[in-house]
């Protein structure tokens, strides 16, 4: 991707041999991933040499506490002992 691209690009792909198509479900069974995941994976191990990681750099260190927020969870988390009898 471009160093400068904000947003990831779509692609259609035709024409998967059946063998490739039949690796890369496998691969995705194996691995528990979607099929989307292992074939950007394998796209961006082939062409840059390494996996692209998801980077939640832009999410680090926003989180601003809420004391409202929190004392909704807070008895949300009460266990009422007659319900659980």
């Amino acid at each position: 991707m471009h160093k400068n691209a904000k947003s990831a690009l779509n692609y259609r792909i035709r024409g998967i041999p059946p063998e490739v198509d039949y690796a890369l479900r496998a691969k995705a069974a194996q691995r528990k991933q979607s099929l989307n995941r292992v074939v950007l994976d394998e796209l961006t191990r082939a062409l840059i040499g390494k996996p692209v990681k998801a980077d939640f750099s832009d999410l680090v260190g926003k989180w601003a506490p809420d004391r409202g927020f929190e004392e909704v969870i807070d008895s949300q988390r009460q266990i009422d002992a007659d319900r659980w009898k």
